[in-house]
């Protein structure tokens, strides 16, 4: 069978190598492209967008795919509905796998919110030195804040409309909790920005802001299209994948 891993996260390369690693399944995963240098998974990858529903439909057609794996960023939106439209037009089986959200624990401050505009306008309201952490495509939502300074983390360099004041932390997780500890008071930061990403390799830095008493704006996941199963992890799915395949 052929597997069509719409990856770039974690989840995805380790569904991969586990795939990979069965002589009757072929593995191909599809990165968007947008991060210089990904980790690559095993078996075959390509790069780069199908041109919408209707180009992933053909090309799921054309590669004989038997089922899809939506193995995307939980705000990865428009590929996720993208896929769910283009899987029921070639009439391919399609699971979202998704890492479990993140819950708040005693003396968290959270303050959840909806968008990164509504996250822009709250954090503005918490603080004046911002830890933001919600990747570089979405800065121009902070870009009309002037009156407090960003702390940037990502793994690329920002392009595009920027907030007027911020400094660029390039890096990529996972990161240790004694390294955010050090990060919040070197930077004396005040108001920690993030969506609701889950897993392991980002969560220290919501222990620490706990700890400091830095409040969280978290911004909430965009739902999985109607009617497509979810797995909460790379053995979910494969488990899910054997039982469709028999």
């Amino acid at each position: 069978m052929h597997v069509l891993i719409l990856g770039g996260t974690t989840e995805g390369r380790r569904l991969a190598e586990t795939l990979h690693a069965d002589a009757t399944v072929r593995v191909t995963s599809s990165l968007a492209g947008r991060v210089a240098t990904p980790r690559m998974p095993p078996g075959e990858v390509r790069i780069g967008g199908f041109g919408g529903a209707e180009g992933m439909a053909r090309w799921l057609r054309e590669h004989d795919v038997g089922a899809v794996i939506d193995a995307t960023h939980p705000f990865a939106g428009t590929i996720s509905f993208n896929a769910a439209l283009a899987a029921a037009e070639a009439h391919v089986p399609l699971l979202a796998l998704r890492r479990p959200g993140w819950a708040p624990a005693d003396g968290d401050d959270w303050h959840p919110v909806g968008s990164l505009e509504e996250a822009a306008d709250r954090a503005a309201a918490l603080g004046s030195r911002v830890f933001l952490t919600t990747g570089r495509m979405g800065l121009a939502s902070f870009a009309h804040i002037r009156d407090a300074w960003f702390l940037v983390r990502s793994v690329d360099a920002p392009e595009g409309a920027c907030p007027p004041r911020m400094d660029v932390l390039l890096d990529r997780g996972p990161f240790t909790l004694d390294g955010e500890r050090e990060l919040l008071r070197r930077h004396r930061i005040d108001v920690l920005v993030t969506k609701d990403s889950g897993g392991a390799a980002t969560a220290p830095k919501l222990t620490a802001a706990r700890e400091a008493g830095v409040p969280v704006v978290i911004v909430h996941r965009p739902p999985v299209p109607d009617g497509v199963p979810v797995a909460g992890g790379p053995e979910e799915a494969a488990a899910w994948l054997r039982a469709y395949s028999g």
